[in-house]
């Protein structure tokens, strides 16, 4: 994967995430870019890391901010990590990148 946090993958997208848990709001707040040049759009959720809950969470979050159904995601990577990759079909990677990130 490029450095970018958003990619395509045949009919859909690649997200590259850094998911806070036990936030006080669901929230995406925004890309950022580490020192070593990677990439990771930052998502804030109010679920606890227990039993997949923040992982749900997410899925839903993103789910509703892209206006496609949770069936059309699916967590690839980072079941368990801070860093998770998650995989959009149907969306290509210029209409999830706008739907993701806030318009000026």
């Amino acid at each position: 994967m490029n450095a970018d946090w958003i990619s395509d993958e045949g009919e859909g997208a690649i997200l590259r995430l850094r998911v806070t848990p036990n936030a006080s709001r669901d929230t995406i707040e925004g890309v950022e870019t580490r020192a070593d040049g990677l990439a990771y759009l930052k998502i804030r959720v109010r679920a606890v890391p227990d039993k997949g809950a923040a992982n749900m969470a997410v899925l839903k979050l993103l789910a509703k901010t892209l206006g496609v159904p949770k069936s059309a995601l699916e967590l690839v990577s980072g079941h368990t990590a801070r860093i998770k990759t998650v995989r959009i079909a149907g969306l290509s990677r210029s209409e999830a990148e706008a739907r993701l990130t806030p318009q000026t």
